[in-house]
């Protein structure tokens, strides 16, 4: 005769294997590297320093 099977193991891993692909498509589609966001944060920075520097005094 053959080993029982474990379903309630089967059905956990299904589940872990699913739940792990999605967060990789989440991380692919919204995921940013640091040196991403940093470089976002310096450019806005960046274009706020420029925009007050050429004001004219009133």
């Amino acid at each position: 005769m053959s080993e029982p099977v474990n379903l309630n193991r089967f059905r956990k891993e299904k589940a872990r294997a699913d739940k792990k692909a999605r967060a990789d498509e989440n991380s692919v589609k919204y995921g940013r590297t640091k040196a991403e966001k940093q470089r976002d944060i310096q450019q806005s920075e960046k274009s706020i320093r420029d925009l007050d520097g050429n004001k004219r005094d009133t």
